[in-house]
């Protein structure tokens, strides 16, 4: 029944084409973001938001590739350009300032010189020992296994640790990354949260983070925040809190999962905090929520406050929430649309 749930609750829209890259890139000018002339023509969902070091945006859709923004217009790259796919789950830059993408089917690295570059994210040569391998930059790898790592020159495919206990049903696909000021990388994955400090990796499932039997991780977002406090946002049993060796569900303990809730995917009412796909934190030290359902939430430390974003009758789900160089927080939409918080409310950006 578990595999049922999360095969209905994956939405992954993969293009299986994957092609040579063709495509010759110009000079990139400075990001104007006031002297916009166009509007964005994504309509499948923003999954992935990245402002590179020259001020430029760049945007990953759930199905429609890769828009470029310079300050003045859009560009676009898909598959037909050299991508391995278009459905583009995360976007970073290397220290040579060159873009890559995590596709939902392998890696694509595009430099302005030599165009795209394609990586399968799986390989026959897979590394057990993470210690082996080098770099700052990861992708996810598929539903089952692990992760990839590159340092900028080559990609490695490395194989989690599993759980002991693991159930038959349990999958491993990565859902997101973040970065702690300690060094340490938070790996989230459906089934359980991984930490690796550069030497040891960590693992924490339902009894590590004090989880009830009837209690499914369904983890869709993490992040490790200023205070060195690690948000982990599940699809169905709301946000949990972990503070040192100490975790609790933050969502039941602000009251914010309904009292007849199946915890398990379903549509949640106005008011919870059930269903979170997006963690940020602001300037401020303020952590954003983006909920599948009920919109997105600022937690000051005291209070949490619930917005509406963009049509109140559509309710569209934050698929990304991202804090720009500027400090501007955007807010990636399921319906194709981003938002930025204006310090009161909500207005379009693209």
């Amino acid at each position: 029944m578990r595999l049922i749930y999360l095969i209905l609750t994956l939405t992954l829209n993969v293009s299986c084409v994957e092609k040579e890259s063709t495509e010759e890139e110009t000079s990139m000018p400075e990001l104007v973001v006031a002297s916009k002339t166009e509007t964005l023509k994504f309509t499948s969902g923003i999954r992935a938001i990245f402002q590179d070091s020259k001020g430029n945006y760049w945007f990953g859709s759930q199905n429609e590739g890769v828009s470029f923004y310079d300050g003045k217009s859009f560009k676009y790259f898909t598959t037909n350009d050299g991508l391995s796919n278009n459905q583009i789950r995360s976007i970073q830059e290397d220290t040579n300032g060159r873009i890559w993408f995590g596709t939902a089917r392998g890696v694509s690295v595009y430099d302005k010189k030599s165009g795209v570059t394609n990586y399968l994210t799986k390989t026959s040569e897979p590394k057990y020992d993470w210690n082996e391998t080098n770099g700052d930059l990861w992708f996810y790898a598929g539903e089952e296994d692990g992760i990839s790592r590159s340092d900028g020159m080559d990609v490695n495919y490395l194989i989690f640790p599993k759980p002991k206990n693991k159930s038959p049903a349990s999958t491993y696909g990565v859902t997101d990354i973040s970065k702690a000021k300690d060094g340490k990388v938070w790996i989230a994955t459906y089934s359980a949260l991984f930490s690796y400090d550069g030497n040891k990796i960590d693992i924490f499932e339902n009894e590590k983070l004090n989880l009830e039997e009837n209690k499914v991780l369904h983890i869709r977002s993490v992040l490790a925040d200023s205070k060195g406090r690690i948000w982990i946002g599940n699809n169905g049993i709301g946000v949990l809190l972990k503070e040192g060796e100490t975790t609790i569900n933050f969502s039941e303990k602000k009251n914010l999962i309904h009292p007849k809730s199946t915890r398990n995917g379903n549509k949640s009412e106005p008011g919870t905090l059930e269903h979170v796909f997006a963690i940020e934190e602001d300037l401020e030290g303020n952590v954003w929520f983006g909920d599948r359902d009920t919109g997105a939430w600022k937690y000051d430390g005291k209070t949490l406050t619930n917005y509406s974003i963009g049509d109140k009758t559509s309710s569209p789900m934050t698929w990304t929430i991202y804090r720009d160089n500027k400090n501007n927080m955007l807010f990636g939409m399921a319906d194709g649309n981003i938002y930025r918080f204006n310090g009161k409310v909500f207005e379009k950006l693209f």
